[in-house]
């Protein structure tokens, strides 16, 4: 799942978050209403409780009650939210593929050169799973052998959520292209889809074995592997 989530219809609110999802469009969340935010909060709330029950007992392990129990509301608030389980497993997911997807959009985006957004998009991804380790552990050990009724419509939505970092990312290799600092080996896409699997292929072995493949070490390997073809020679021209 990592090449899709990495990439909410609910983000989480604090005191450092300036962004939510409301009905599926980012604002700021000062753009909604007293009750706007307090049901969002609200929700969040009940994710938090759901994930944290999800990640000891497993999903199928947890009913509704409990989960109303643990986030101290009662169970008819949860089915204000969400119809059944399945529904708020599916918040869950999204609500981390939204986390990924702003934050790798910010250093995609950002003022910095080529090289150095290439950089930034390997440390983030890293920090991005120490910073959510439950949510991805609950992923790979739930939804690889989830029904139909959880998986349904999920999958495209990752995809694309994918999909549009993968663009980004394009864009970055493009630049740099245009700009004589890489080499032009491959299309942008190609160069983008393989440098975002070498990243993950760190991350799983980080996930596997912690101490044996750990992540933040491993970042001047996987820029040095992947950009020693693509760096042009500027003494060559």
């Amino acid at each position: 799942m990592l090449n899709s989530i990495i990439d909410l219809q609910y983000v989480n609110i604090d005191s450092t978050n300036e962004i939510s999802l409301h009905k599926g469009i980012a604002m700021p969340a000062n753009a909604l209403s007293r009750r706007e935010r307090e049901q969002l909060r609200h929700k969040n709330e009940i994710l938090d409780a759901a994930l944290k029950l999800f990640s000891e007992r497993g999903f199928h392990n947890v009913s509704m009650q409990e989960i109303a129990s643990q986030a101290e509301f009662a169970i008819g608030t949860l089915y204000k939210f969400f119809d059944t389980k399945e529904d708020l497993y599916k918040s869950l997911v999204l609500r981390l593929a939204e986390t990924f997807h702003a934050r790798l959009s910010s250093v995609l985006e950002s003022q910095s050169d080529e090289i150095e957004k290439l950089r930034n998009y390997v440390v983030a991804k890293g920090e991005l799973f120490s910073e959510n380790l439950p949510m991805i552990r609950l992923y790979f050990a739930e939804t690889r052998g989830a029904s139909f009724n959880i998986k349904a419509g999920l999958d495209e939505q990752l995809r694309k959520s994918h999909d549009e970092i993968l663009q980004k990312l394009a864009r970055v290799f493009k630049s740099g292209i245009r700009k004589k600092v890489f080499n032009n080996i491959a299309d942008p896409y190609s160069l983008a889809v393989g440098f975002d699997s070498i990243s993950n292929g760190f991350l799983f072995l980080w996930l596997e074995s912690p101490t044996r493949h750990p992540y933040p070490e491993k970042i001047d390997l996987i820029m040095d592997m992947f950009l020693k073809q693509l760096l042009r020679d500027k003494n060559n021209g």
